[in-house]
């Protein structure tokens, strides 16, 4: 693209600003090489990349960014086998996390289905994460000149004897300084430090008093650094102990290096992937702060911009701007006074086709189109040079005659100002001619101008026409106003009125110029009277044509309102009916269950008193055993066993049987045991722990009654047809050896019925001592008549 049109159209400081959104120098590499594209195809991907970018800032927040370096040098010096720097490993660390966390990122965002990224998904996915390298120096460096303890154990060693090693000697150092009988040979009583050894500060005429190694003098010669003789071995040591740490960290600086060397590849592409990424988001950031949008991209040259403004400029002071050319003329020639605007339009125009053909959105409405121009040609502001002795118009006619030189069909050329700076008769015919010859080759053209000759060959010339700046002659100010097809009225002699110029000059003024151009202005004015005329009656039309859509949407809601509320009425009469059935329907249900209450109330009532007899019975027979075992079987174990465990065997002394401990002991010392098929209660003081050989047997003659238990008993029991008091003692009797069988979950079949037998079942169960939960069957399992319990 020429270099001459990008900085008269100031495309650099679009440079500038879109490199301030990078978050790393990569990225701004990136952007210094950027130009303007001729190939649609590429621009087309250029622009969805902005897109992607734009949609996911505004959906998702910016993307994790920042750590992006440039490691490439420093990768390829870990490839051919040198060690890095800790500097170097930091910021390969960072980068591989950048990496690691934009995965993290797009992940989060692919579970979103209504939207796809696919170029950005592309670049994302491209990337490599090696979680392992990032740990490894994240561990062993801390910063660019401090290595973690972390890093290795022997480095951690190395660093604790360093520490001790300086305390010994700084104690012993002290105890030099602090003696009564070296204070006076010393310059101070402190210790200090010189080429890495601990030294104390001795008078020079009492060096022969102070034994050890001379390392230093100062200025005046009346001190010197004495390195004691006693500390001489320690500080030996210690700097021992320094080069080994010096060779650990240059040992573990390599394995990193040696890491990094292994992927070079990966972490190379790493690079080139961040550094596009950096910049693509960079492209979507400038078009979230310009509230830009993507352009429709043609390769014919059409353009037409909505509600265009110049990137630039403020954008609580622009007036946005209308325009296109491309389709029904190729040659737009823009009148007004001066401060109009002209030259800005002409500006906004070229800058936001090199934005759009760089990639960029423009600062536009949506669906604005931008034409692809090989070359885009630009001749604005005054060009006078002093150096070189060129007038105002000498100089433009240097940059018109190197436009003509180098201009071909599918471009764009801007002119401000065209053929001023002379003779206003040549400069206009000068004018046409050049238009004349952009037009007859195919070039698109817009041009400023000040010369009515020329608003009226845009009149008379087809494939030319006319736009100005409007202007209003009361205020005396431009309202910035882009109106194609409407040529600009010059409005010097209204404006000198409005200024208080008298009359009678301005009535001589225009008798100084021809009939002709009096006769043009005239219609001129005319049109932009008419002009006005006909965008009032557009307004008012426009009034009309809301307050008509007003109306029929006012009348089609009157309508649906009349709709709904016959609909309402009808809906609320089914309503009422459907209300009377459904309470006839549940006062019968009430009643119907009011009666199944009465009888389960009954059955509750018979049921809480065999509870309690049982209860009673179990009660009896406790003590019962608490008697035979304390009284008639007092036989004392000579060892009580201690802390007693479930599962555990032991022999009870009063029946000389083994058994098996079902649970721990009460607060009394009564411990519950299985013996056999028995399940008893004992005192601790009548056990006593079995030998090896007898838990054994025991283990066996256990595993072989619940192994015939689990052989002979089912998963499920039938009590249907039964009483309460029927079911009960058989249902106890079946969880015990379901319990002891090792059974988890048993089916207990009680049928539906009237719910009595159900509802007791239900209470029995949330107190036996084998079950962990109960609850009704699903409708595979036999739905209200079967109760499914889980067994502890």
């Amino acid at each position: 693209m020429n270099e001459k049109t990008l900085k008269s159209l100031e495309y650099k400081k679009i440079i500038d600003s879109l490199m301030d959104k990078c978050e790393s120098s990569l990225g701004k590499t990136r952007i210094q090489s950027m130009q303007p594209l001729i190939d649609i195809e590429d621009i087309e991907k250029l622009q969805a990349e902005t897109d992607e970018a734009l949609t996911l800032l505004i959906k998702r927040g910016a993307p994790p960014l920042y750590g992006i370096n440039s490691i490439k040098a420093d990768v390829k010096r870990a490839e051919i086998g040198g060690t890095l720097s800790p500097g170097a490993l930091i910021k390969i660390s960072d980068s591989l996390r950048v990496s690691r966390d934009l995965k993290n990122y797009i992940r989060e965002v692919q579970e979103d289905r209504e939207k796809r990224y696919p170029l950005i998904e592309g670049y994302i996915e491209g990337l490599s994460v090696f979680k392992n390298i990032e740990n490894e120096i994240t561990n062993a460096i801390i910063s660019e000149n401090e290595i973690s303890d972390n890093a290795s154990t022997t480095l951690r060693s190395i660093r604790k004897q360093i520490i001790s090693k300086n305390e010994s000697v700084r104690d012993k150092l002290n105890s030099i300084v602090n003696s009564q009988t070296n204070k006076k040979y010393l310059q101070d009583n402190i210790v200090t430090m010189r080429e890495g050894r601990y030294v104390v500060p001795v008078k020079a005429e009492n060096k022969n008093n102070i034994k050890g190694l001379v390392h230093d003098m100062s200025g005046s010669g009346a001190t010197l650094f004495i390195e004691p003789m006693a500390v001489v071995e320690l500080n030996n040591e210690l700097r021992e102990l320094e080069l080994k740490e010096k060779e650990e960290i240059d040992r573990i600086l390599k394995v990193l290096s040696s890491m990094v060397a292994e992927e070079a590849e990966g972490i190379a592409n790493n690079q080139y992937l961040l550094q596009e990424l950096d910049f693509i988001f960079a492209k979507g950031k400038l078009a979230l702060e310009m509230n830009a949008t993507k352009p429709i991209l043609n390769d014919v040259g059409y353009i037409n911009i909505r509600k265009g403004r110049h990137p630039l400029l403020n954008v609580k002071n622009i007036v946005p701007i209308d325009i296109y050319l491309g389709k029904e003329f190729d040659s737009l020639i823009i009148t007004g006074p001066n401060t109009g605007g002209k030259t800005v339009s002409l500006k906004t125009v070229g800058l936001l086709v090199l934005m759009a053909q760089s990639g960029l959105h423009i600062p536009a409405d949506f669906n604005s189109e931008i034409g692809i121009f090989e070359q885009v040609f630009a001749d604005i502001g005054d060009e006078q040079s002093i150096e070189q002795s060129l007038s105002t118009f000498s100089s433009h006619m240097v940059n018109i005659v190197d436009i003509l030189s180098k201009v071909e069909t599918n471009n764009l050329v801007l002119f401000d100002e065209l053929g001023a700076g002379t003779d206003p008769t040549e400069g206009a015919a000068l004018a046409m001619s050049i238009l004349d010859h952009l037009l007859g080759i195919g070039v698109k053209t817009i041009a400023t101008t000040h010369y009515s000759q020329l608003k009226l060959y845009a009149l008379t010339t087809k494939g030319v026409i006319n736009a100005s700046v409007e202007f209003d002659v009361k205020t005396l100010s431009p309202t910035y106003k882009l109106l194609i097809g409407v040529p600009g009225k010059s409005n010097a002699f209204e404006i000198s009125q409005r200024l208080g110029l008298e009359n009678h000059i301005i009535d001589y003024a225009k008798g100084l110029i021809s009939e002709e151009n009096i006769e043009f202005e005239d219609v001129l004015e005319s049109m932009e009277k008419d002009r006005l005329s006909i965008n009032e009656n557009k307004q008012e039309i426009e009034r009309y044509r809301i307050q008509l859509q007003k109306l029929e949407r006012e009348l089609s809601l009157e309508k649906d309102k009349t709709k709904d509320m016959r609909d309402k009425i009808l809906q609320e009469s089914r309503e009422e009916a459907r209300n009377i059935l459904k309470k006839a329907k549940e006062d019968a249900d009430l009643l119907v269950g009011e009666l199944k209450e009465v009888s389960i109330e009954i059955e509750k009532e018979k049921l809480r008193k065999i509870q309690e007899a049982q209860e009673k019975l179990k009660h009896k027979l406790k003590n019962t055993e608490n008697e035979i075992a304390q009284k008639v079987l007092n036989i004392k174990s000579k060892k009580p066993p201690k802390d007693l465990r479930v599962g555990e065997t032991v022999e009870v002394l009063t029946l000389n049987q083994i058994g098996t401990v079902l649970e721990k002991p009460d607060d009394s010392g009564n411990v519950k045991i299985q013996v056999g098929i028995m399940k008893i209660s004992s005192h601790l003081s009548s056990l006593r722990r079995t030998k090896e050989r007898e838990k054994e047997n025991i283990s066996r003659s256990t595993k072989k009654i619940m192994s015939t238990k689990a052989k002979d008993i089912k998963t499920e029991i039938d009590l249907r047809g039964q009483n309460q008091e029927e079911a009960f003692m058989e249902l106890d009797k079946y969880l015990d050896d379901a319990y002891i069988a090792g059974i988890k979950q048993v089916q207990i079949i009680h049928g539906k019925g009237t719910g009595v037998l159900r509802e007791g079942i239900r209470i029995y169960l949330k107190r036996n001592r084998h079950v962990r939960t109960s609850r009704l069957g699903t409708f595979s399992e036999g739905g209200d008549g079967v109760t499914v319990v889980e067994l502890k």
